[in-house]
């Protein structure tokens, strides 16, 4: 996904791209992990509506904690289970999500002179 060290750094347009891509898909995993945890408390706590499941999933899934107080063991065991599953979501769509800027990052703290010379040639030959 990500262009070898030993490639120029990627153009700013495709940067751009890539890093657009990242989090549309880091947004994805967590509008799935929302929806799980929406389904597991209107499984798991038959009191609550579709407004006060989706508040308890936002709740755990941003590390504020539940709402609603789990009466029966499922649903201790599923706030358990969702609470840990959420906190390494949360973690990992991060992780996704800053994946291109640190690459560039680091890509630019290894880039030599000749990387720069070749990007000025290609972007002079690109402009009118």
């Amino acid at each position: 996904m990500f262009e070898h060290v030993s490639r120029p750094v990627l153009p700013r347009p495709q940067f751009i791209s890539r890093l657009m891509r990242a989090l549309l898909l880091g947004v994805g995993l967590i509008a799935i992990s929302l929806a799980i945890g929406m389904a597991g408390y209107l499984y798991y706590f038959p009191k609550l509506d579709w407004a006060d499941a989706f508040v308890n999933a936002a709740m755990i899934l941003s590390g504020m904690g539940p709402l609603a107080i789990p009466d029966t063991t499922g649903a201790k065991i599923f706030s358990g289970c969702y609470a840990i599953y959420s906190g390494l979501m949360l973690v990992m769509s991060a992780g996704v999500v800053f994946a291109p800027l640190v690459h560039r990052f680091l890509h630019k703290l290894h880039a030599d002179e000749d990387d720069v010379r070749e990007r000025k040639k290609r972007d002079a030959k690109t402009k009118p």
